[in-house]
């Protein structure tokens, strides 16, 4: 009772939160319609990433190298919305049902997980904001994804994501993601590479797209059962 009490009054306090940040977002979020016309050259996670590197006393190159979606292969496209995001063609920016069930496990578990993350929200806090899971962060969040999904088109929001997301240690991007597992352009990645490849991205500094036991070879079979099912590719692929 207490944990449920305390869940309530966080959601509360975020709502106080969430009018101020939107208030306060005219002046102080970015404007996100430039996205429409012109590439983003460097993310605020990458900057996150630099820094990180730099604490560490590690020297990685960053590679990334972008496409546009017509040259990121179809069966890439499909299995990352299949893994990250199956709503997102007809979602708003954000996946209603997928956020009634993370707030239901929230309050039988008494904690604030703040789950659920959609494409878009992921490209939000990647482009603009830091990794932190606080609930100002989120709010902020929130607005962004809200004005992303006015200001561009999906397949605008699916090609800057697919371009900019993290595929490994200094990987950012389904080309250079490709080009460093694979061998290949990413227009030319098969549909059991482009499985593997969206299967690594929750964790993509923990997974391997190339090992053979375990979670993702599982989670491959998977996504490519969904494929084969809706016939994006044939079932023997």
């Amino acid at each position: 009772m207490v944990k449920t009490l305390k869940l309530i009054f966080a959601v509360l306090l975020m709502v106080g939160v969430a009018v101020a940040l939107y208030l306060a977002s005219f002046f102080f979020l970015p404007d996100v319609a430039a996205l429409a016309r012109k590439n983003p050259e460097k993310t605020a996670f990458m900057e996150y990433r630099e820094n990180q590197w730099e604490r560490e006393g590690r020297n990685v190159k960053m590679r990334r190298t972008w496409v546009p979606l017509s040259r990121i292969s179809p069966h890439l496209r499909k299995a990352v919305v299949i893994s990250e995001d199956d709503a997102f063609w007809a979602h708003e920016g954000f996946d209603v049902n997928a956020i009634r069930n993370a707030v239901e496990t929230d309050i039988r578990e008494g904690k604030f997980k703040f789950g659920a993350s959609t494409i878009t929200q992921q490209l939000a806090k990647n482009l603009y904001l830091s990794p932190s899971k606080n609930p100002v962060r989120k709010i902020a969040e929130a607005i962004l994804t809200r004005r992303i999904e006015k200001e561009l088109t999906k397949h605008r929001i699916l090609e800057i994501y697919l371009n900019i997301v993290e595929w490994g240690d200094g990987v950012f991007g389904a080309e250079a993601a490709a080009l460093r597992y694979f061998g290949k352009p990413a227009s030319a990645l098969s549909p059991d590479e482009s499985a593997r490849l969206a299967v690594i991205l929750p964790s993509p500094l923990k997974l391997n797209p190339l090992k053979d036991s375990g979670y993702v070879p599982k989670r491959v079979r998977g996504i490519l059962k969904v494929m084969a099912k809706r016939g994006d590719i044939e079932a023997g692929e």
